[in-house]
């Protein structure tokens, strides 16, 4: 049975005379939002009008006595919630540095942020109490000691590595980002937190946990409510209805097509309008003029182009939405096979920003004189880009759609050859230098980037295959990959005894060290076909497992990226390190853009 049912801006579920704490069971998991999550709620509220729409949160109240502190089970939105209170957290920590400058009105906001996070009666109850899991509870009071929100609390061990404390240095880095950009105050910091206090989330409270899961039931059986597209799509038939009477079947049949290409995920879909726009932003200016497309004006934007011309605007979405699934590798064209693997690389290392001007290149490849081999090219030049980018966060993703419209603006009348060369430049204008591509290759990749790690490894081991002897790397047994990363040194907490005694003599604490600073590391990462079978087995058990047909299946499976492994007779710290070092080499000289600097 439901509670209550609310839209409430952040600002009132973190209310400083309220008396509400909320706590996360320990039966919920653990945190596990990461960068691309942190980023993507940060660069929303930055970007997006106020009162923008975070989404909803699950609370269970069983508080009976009204006078007393009400304690609120969060049963789904924890991560949500949890990341909001580090960014509130990262936010005093930054203002209260700049407390000298403040005026009364910003020193009222400072002193608000606080009680947003601690009840006013008591300094040291916290708001918001994360479950104990993987340290989190600890983690998170460390946070609020650091921040100056509390009394300072010692830092657990190994808490910087982890991902709560990861959250909070993201947003004050990006903070202080904020701060030092040209012609920045403090007034852009409190800007942003007027955002984030007026952002909105749907707060719904339940009596029982069995209210909550009935409740998930239905949620999940009621279906969505309306999105962008299918407002864009109702305001597109009914204008061509009005032009066109009895017309809206065939020209549903486009949109059905335009929607088939694009495939059933609505984030593709609302992206690919956003990029067309975006792409074709100077064709379609003396229509509407507003400078880029983002999730709050996308249907502002449509709407004029539906009202200009709604037959034209639908044939050229249908005939880019050919070319997107393309790009998106749903489709296949023998004119442009030479892109296939290029493409399926740029999907792979997550590069969607590009779409946009590739979208722009093979809409306009006769007049821009590019063909299939000088698409691929770029795509190519594309790919190295983005290991780059994606690994050290050069240049920032919020960056990426602006920087992309910006070299549509500046290609002119660039052709051919030219043209590759000026979007290479572009590229590496931008890119990481080959010194921070360098030292975040030799760090804990796997921990910084999983995802990079693994194109970096596969990329690595193509690197020796023919046409004989190829291996899809990237081949998937129905969700999952066939051929997965491997640790050698195993990252699992209870180290086995075999690898305590390999690795440090027989001494446990310094095994747990070396897996602390070594185990992420690309030195002890491979590429394995049979990992569950390989798990926390000894090195020489790994090395040599074979198959019940005796195939190797080991580390002497083949792959050139396995070779050092397949002769060694030992694993150490020393040799992760040496081979670290070996493969960023080859990264380094594999991803290279010209014209970086070194």
């Amino acid at each position: 049975m439901i509670r209550s049912v609310n839209n409430y801006p952040i600002s009132q579920l973190f209310d400083i005379e309220a008396r509400i704490v909320y706590a996360i069971p320990r039966y919920q998991r653990e945190y596990t939002w990461g960068k691309t999550q942190w980023e993507a709620l940060f660069d929303d509220a930055l970007e997006n009008d106020p009162g923008y729409f975070l989404g909803s949160i699950i609370c269970i109240n069983q508080t009976t006595d009204a006078l007393a502190v009400q304690k609120l089970e969060i049963v789904d939105g924890q991560q949500r919630m949890t990341t909001l209170s580090l960014l509130f957290a990262a936010l005093y920590q930054v203002l209260k540095s700049q407390e000298s400058a403040l005026d009364d009105y910003q020193r009222w906001e400072l002193m608000n942020l606080k009680r947003k996070l601690i009840l006013r009666e008591s300094p040291q109850q916290m708001r918001l109490v994360p479950q104990i899991q993987n340290n989190n509870h600890d983690d998170y009071r460390a946070v609020l000691g650091d921040s100056g929100v509390m009394d300072p609390f010692a830092l657990p061990a190994y808490a910087s590595r982890r991902k709560l404390f990861r959250a909070y240095r993201y947003f004050q880095e990006r903070l202080h980002q904020m701060l030092q950009e040209q012609g920045a105050s403090i007034k852009n910091v409190i800007d942003f937190l007027g955002k984030i206090n007026h952002a909105c989330l749907v707060k719904i409270e339940v009596f029982s946990h069995s209210d909550a899961y009935t409740l998930f039931e239905s949620l999940n059986n009621r279906g969505m409510p309306l999105t962008a597209i299918d407002l864009i799509k109702n305001k597109l038939l009914a204008r061509l209805e009005s032009v066109e009477p009895g017309q809206v079947d065939h020209y549903f049949g486009f949109w059905s097509k335009l929607l088939a290409d694009l495939g059933d995920d609505y984030a593709i879909q609302e992206r690919f309008f956003r990029q067309y726009y975006n792409a074709f932003k100077n064709e379609l200016k003396s229509v509407i003029h507003v400078p880029i497309a983002t999730r709050s004006n996308l249907i502002q934007i449509y709407e004029k182009l539906i009202h200009e011309n709604a037959k034209e605007s639908l044939l050229r979405l249908c005939a880019a939405g050919r070319l997107y699934s393309l790009l998106l590798t749903r489709t296949h064209d023998e004119e442009l096979a030479v892109l296939e693997k290029p493409l399926k690389d740029l999907d792979r290392i997550q590069a969607a920003p590009a779409y946009l001007l590739l979208l722009f290149l093979l809409v306009h490849r006769e007049k821009l004189q590019v063909g299939s081999t000088e698409i691929a090219e770029i795509t190519n030049a594309l790919v190295r880009f983005f290991v780059r980018r994606n690994l050290t966060d050069t240049p920032p993703t919020r960056d990426l759609t602006r920087f992309f419209m910006s070299m549509l603006d500046k290609i002119g009348d660039l052709q051919g050859s030219a043209l590759i060369s000026f979007i290479e430049q572009q590229l590496a204008s931008v890119s990481a230098s080959d010194e921070l591509f360098r030292q975040k290759l030799e760090g804990p990749i796997y921990e910084e980037n999983a995802w990079v790690a693994r194109f970096v490894l596969c990329a690595l081991a193509e690197q020796g295959m023919t046409r004989e002897t190829w291996v899809d790397l990237w081949r998937m047994d129905g969700k999952l990959f066939v051929w997965t990363i491997e640790h050698i040194f195993p990252q699992g907490e209870n180290i086995p005894q075999s690898w305590i005694h390999r690795i440090a003599d027989g001494d446990e604490k310094k095994a747990k060290e070396i897996q602390q600073t070594h185990v992420h590391k690309l030195g002890n990462l491979t590429i394995s076909g049979f990992n569950s079978a390989l798990g926390n087995k000894d090195f020489e058990e790994k090395r040599d497992r074979t198959d019940k047909q005796g195939l190797p299946i080991g580390y002497k499976n083949g792959l050139r990226l396995n070779e050092d492994l397949a002769n060694a007779t030992d694993w150490s710290a020393a040799q992760i390190d040496e081979r670290t070092q070996k493969l960023v080499e080859q990264a380094i000289q594999l991803f290279h853009l010209r014209g970086v600097s070194a």
